[in-house]
């Protein structure tokens, strides 16, 4: 499966569990750990962690592989390798703290309209 696909899998689990604020960043040509960067966020633990949860059952559903996920048990920052996806569930607080948007500055957003319900 294509990583553009992959990111499509995960932008419509992640909105169907109601994510805030989700971009994604085409980061092929300034790091060989994926393709895309997508980065969302929830105001509560319990909300970040349902989000994980659906987004790692769609993807299983699609038969996408899971590299690793780490910080399940934090809901505070949940991260889901999909080797050239790499997926970051915030806390609304934690994703101001970290900012990696502005880590990434450089990489181009990707438009995510066509997946995302208003």
């Amino acid at each position: 499966m294509e990583s553009k696909e992959i990111l499509k899998n995960v932008v419509e689990a992640a909105d169907n569990k109601k994510a805030e604020e989700i971009v994604a960043l085409d980061v092929h040509e300034l790091s060989y750990l994926a393709d895309y960067f997508v980065i969302m966020q929830a105001d509560s633990a319990r909300q970040v962690k349902a989000i994980a949860d659906n987004i790692e059952e769609a993807v299983e559903e699609a038969g996408i592989k899971i590299k690793q996920i780490e910080g399940k048990n934090s809901g505070n920052w949940i991260l889901i390798d999909l080797y050239d996806v790499v997926v970051h569930v915030f806390k609304t607080e934690t994703r101001q703290f970290y900012n990696l948007e502005k880590l990434w500055a450089d990489a181009p957003l990707v438009e995510l309209s066509n997946w995302i319900t208003e």
